[in-house]
């Protein structure tokens, strides 16, 4: 017995040395793996960030890109160097599957940080919390009741929730909260998960209209909606306070780190709660939004102009959304506006454009946008003669129509030159364009039209594709 004893005792101690082994290995290789996550970004020189398309996230308001994880993304993108590309996913799911397939290095949008999500996420710092509601309606004749008589009507304690059937986003946070709360209240609440193209803002109109009787949101988002909504109660919590953060994959941990240093000091500035109030806050400017005919994904309308854009457009077999971002970068719809440069109107144009012909009151809407659309047209010609892709063609016309069209034709002779290709724009001839500020470039012989500063132009091409990016995504 005392034999056999020793020995299994020995091989107890053989057994735990052996995953003691194990473990180290395994952690070894882990602290091994490379991680490239925020050096991939910074090779390719651009953030790709999923989020969502809703009035206060990620929105399009006449025109202008608008939006609390927009305009924090474009901040955090200045702080490590970066452009950074909006990814639209239509539901919580789509975002986190997106993710996972590394379709995008972060999901920035409004996140509840939980422990089920951490077992398959990494979550930042939080950047603010909130708790979430009950979503129902007040009583019809709720503007002739005390505040009283309101609580009286509607729910003001989760117990009474039991055999009440609410409608829920389908991947939210909200799903996990009532099923714990069922358990807690020891009683069945019939909850229903919607069809994946509601948003918790579409739920919210539901009951608002009368088609559902409840749902949940997040403080933040429903208190923006009762500005929208009066008749909603939004006064009844079904959590405590819960973290709200972006996600990244697991092991990103570079890139969490940046961005958590980045969060913990952005806090600390009153920018950051200025973009916060912005669009959490300010109820009015959400209500000014959603009633307008050119919030975009609800009415699919740019500007007041887009009429008359599309008229022009379709005769010049152009993209009338293109030419949207084009209007709003030259003038931000502001038919008055007028540059240094003497440059008139909606589409910015010199009485002296090369392409025009006739007479032109360039002050009116109808008239400069009929004669920008010419301009576009005949670079497009221009350029159609040596740049057979459409898509590469159109940033050498936005170049052209930025800076003029003689140094972008320098810009490709010093490309030919000094061995890149002078059909192809990133990283090709917009780097010439950028060298003609430098002597040695400028006074070049094949250089034709001297020095200019390309920095404003090479901007101006990429956010005006970004711009139409985004518009095309709602516009037809």
């Amino acid at each position: 017995m005392q034999i056999n004893f020793r020995r299994q005792k020995n091989l107890y101690l053989f057994a735990i040395i052996l995953l003691f082994l194990s473990n180290s290995c395994k952690s070894d290789v882990k602290k091994n793996t490379p991680d490239n996550s925020f050096k991939k970004i910074t090779d390719r020189g651009k953030l790709i960030a999923i989020t969502g398309y809703n009035a206060y996230s990620y929105f399009i308001y006449k025109g202008r890109i608008m939006g609390y994880e927009y305009e924090l993304l474009k901040r955090f993108g200045e702080k490590i160097g970066v452009d950074v590309e909006i990814k639209i996913s239509r539901n919580l799911e789509e975002m986190f599957k997106s993710l996972d397939n590394e379709e995008g290095d972060v999901i920035a949008f409004n996140l509840t940080i939980t422990n089920e999500r951490k077992k398959y996420f990494d979550f930042t710092h939080y950047l603010n919390t909130t708790r979430q509601v009950l979503i129902q309606r007040k009583p019809k004749n709720w503007r002739k009741l005390t505040a009283d008589q309101i609580n009286k009507s509607v729910i003001r304690n989760p117990i009474n929730l039991e055999d009440k059937t609410i409608y829920v986003r389908k991947g939210s946070a909200y799903l996990t909260r009532l099923k714990n709360l069922s358990e807690e209240i020891g009683g069945m609440i019939n909850i229903v998960i919607a069809n994946d193209s509601l948003s918790t803002e579409d739920l919210i109109q539901q009951v608002a209209e009368g088609k559902i009787d409840y749902t949940i949101a997040d403080e933040n988002i429903a208190h923006l909606n009762q500005g929208y909504f009066p008749n909603i109660d939004i006064s009844t919590f079904i959590s405590f306070p819960q973290k709200i953060g972006w996600a990244v994959k697991k092991g990103s941990h570079e890139l969490l780190e940046k961005l958590n240093e980045w969060i913990d000091e952005f806090k600390t500035t009153l920018d950051y709660y200025v973009i916060y109030d912005r669009y959490y806050k300010y109820r009015n400017y959400y209500r000014a939004r959603r009633k307008s005919k050119y919030f975009l994904n609800e009415t699919g309308g740019i500007s007041q102009y887009d009429n008359i854009v599309k008229k022009y457009a379709k005769k010049s077999g152009g993209d009338w959304r293109l030419i949207s971002a084009i209007i709003f970068e030259e003038s931000g719809f502001e038919p008055d506006a007028k540059s240094w440069a003497n440059a008139v109107g909606l589409m910015q144009l010199l009485p002296t454009t090369t392409a025009q012909k006739d007479s032109v009151n360039l002050s009116d809407p109808e008239e400069n946008i009929r004669a920008g659309v010419k301009y576009l047209s005949w670079l497009d010609e221009y350029w159609q003669k040596v740049i057979n892709d459409k898509e590469e063609r159109t940033k050498f016309v936005l170049a052209s129509y930025n800076i003029g069209f003689g140094h972008i034709e320098d810009a490709r002779l010093l490309a030919k030159k000094y061995g890149a290709n002078p059909n192809v724009w990133d990283d090709n001839v917009e780097r010439y364009l950028l060298n003609k500020s430098k002597p040695k470039y400028y006074n070049d012989e094949v250089v034709k039209n001297g020095y200019c500063n390309g920095r404003e132009t090479v901007n101006y091409v990429k956010d005006v594709i970004q711009r139409y990016q985004s518009y095309s995504q709602f516009a037809n």
